[in-house]
């Protein structure tokens, strides 16, 4: 079987056992076999990602491991699995944090079995859209995210969930209509009609910058929702409050990073475009990054708070991807893979914090570092790679945002880049001092600290965060030849 149906497959096997599971294994009994049975299909799925990275050519610029059968022969569609350097690091993110998610799945105490159907469900059309290699088997996975994230979310979710995932799924629903209008506009450019994104990229290579431009609008709409940026980001803040937090995640921490993995797979669809309309990304991502800073300095909720600082992490993604240069746009992908990281971390613990005060007020928080050490440390250390603390992956990330903006604008970039990690790193101390200090009030005197379940998850994403930003050589040439392929032909509209 190839590598990549495998990876489709793993978790599917996994919803299937748990499916077959006896109706009374929801009872507190078998709840450890559920998660059990997940933790085998998400570790599974997770190992056999971190193998192809062993074989995986980083000098070549091109789709590797490609799997390539006719779907629908008079559509032009082909069921195309395989990776390069834009998809390879996310679909290594994306198994990593299922796994992560599955672990911090314990306290889920109703409806277990459906809970971790779903979940499972989840990865699998996750790990499609990073692999797939036709619009259309794209546009599919990508759609399929909708089913299992609206359960999740509101059967699984907080007080207001029913309404979060209503707003999640119309403000996605209506997103995804802007995309398949601007890719039947694509099939219908290219010459010889096909959805197989090489195919189609060679086809529209001739397209007038005008039409490309009309086309990657709703591109831009479309993903633009799921990232998300200014002003199509509504459904985000309550969706990451009221999912369940190992949801939150996965939300934040890779569900977000498909918006912007096909915010790349367009440019490279049409470069034109992205040319002439590079004054508007930029412009989007200025805003985006400094009003989602700005909105996370002024809350008290701490799942809000990281909620709103996503949205300001994706606008300097935006940037790189705007700035049209090889520095910036290995700064976007590695900001994915950072952010990712951070947020994945901020979400587990502040999910855990939750589980044991009932509360997500920082104003409800003291002390903590005297009573629950571990679990101070690693927020501190998540806090940390979020604002790009030298050291850690979001140093590298920014940086190299930082400098391939200014070899595109010069240093009014830095101006705002640098105001928008000030504020990040102002409600960060803000934070973390309200959290560690102060006296020890009653109802936290018997909070428990994170047990070695929970504490080799938080673990894991520090340790990784912390290495890419130590040696940061190996992500960025995984990356490398992929990136500079996409350089050279918006340079060439340029």
């Amino acid at each position: 079987m190839h590598p990549f149906t495998l990876l489709l497959l793993l978790p599917v096997i996994g919803a299937v056992a748990i499916g077959l599971l006896p109706r009374q294994a929801d009872r507190l009994n078998s709840r450890g076999q559920i998660q059990l049975l997940a933790l085998a299909a998400s570790g599974s799925t997770l190992i056999a990602a971190w193998n192809v990275l062993l074989v995986f050519d980083t000098d070549s610029a091109g789709i590797q491991f490609i799997e390539k059968k006719v779907w629908q022969a008079r559509m032009g569609s082909y069921y195309a699995l395989g990776v390069d350097g834009l998809s390879m690091p996310m679909i290594l993110l994306a198994t990593l944090l299922f796994f992560v998610a599955v672990i911090a799945s314990g306290a889920i105490r109703e409806r277990v079995k459906s809970y971790y159907l779903a979940l499972m469900l989840l990865e699998t059309a996750v790990m499609g859209v990073f692999m797939a290699q036709d619009w259309s088997l794209f546009y599919i996975f990508w759609e399929l995210t909708l089913i299992p994230l609206f359960f999740l979310i509101s059967r699984w979710g907080g007080q207001n969930c029913h309404q979060a995932a209503l707003a999640f799924v119309l403000y996605t629903m209506g997103g995804s209509v802007f995309l398949l209008i601007s890719l039947l506009l694509a099939f219908d450019a290219s010459p010889n009609h096909s959805f197989a994104m090489d195919e189609m990229m060679r086809g529209l290579q001739g397209l007038s910058t005008r039409n490309q431009v009309i086309i990657f609008i709703g591109f831009l709409i479309g993903f633009g929702v799921k990232m998300p940026v200014f002003p199509i980001h509504g459904w985000l803040p309550l969706a990451h409050v009221e999912a369940p937090s190992p949801v939150s995640i996965l939300l934040s921490g890779i569900l977000l990073k498909m918006g912007s993995y096909g915010l790349i797979r367009a440019a490279t669809l049409l470069p034109g475009a992205v040319v002439a309309l590079q004054p508007l990304l930029a412009l989007l991502a200025v805003v985006t990054l400094l009003y989602g800073a700005v909105l996370a300095w002024r809350q008290s909720d701490l799942k809000a708070m990281i909620a709103y600082s996503s949205i300001s992490h994706m606008g300097v993604v935006l940037l790189g991807i705007a700035s049209l240069t090889a520095a910036g746009l290995l700064g976007a992908i590695t900001q994915m893979v950072a952010h990712g990281l951070a947020a994945g971390s901020l979400f587990l613990l502040v999910g855990l914090l939750y589980q044991r005060t009932h509360s997500r007020d920082i104003h409800h928080y003291s002390s903590l570092i005297r009573i629950a050490p571990r679990f101070a440390f690693f927020i501190a250390l998540a806090f940390m790679t979020a604002v790009a603390l030298p050291g850690t992956a979001g140093f590298i990330a920014e940086l190299h945002v930082l400098i391939g903006g200014m070899q595109r604008w010069g240093g009014w970039t830095a101006l705002a880049l640098g105001g928008a990690m000030l504020v990040g790193a102002g409600y960060s101390l803000r934070t973390v001092s309200q959290l560690f200090t102060g006296p020890v009030r009653p109802e936290m005197a018997h909070v428990t600290d994170l047990s070695w379940s929970e504490m080799s998850a938080a673990s894991l994403l520090a340790l990784l965060a912390l290495l890419l930003g130590i040696l940061p050589a190996p992500m960025l040439d995984l990356m490398m030849a992929s990136v500079q392929q996409l350089e050279t032909a918006w340079r060439g509209s340029l």
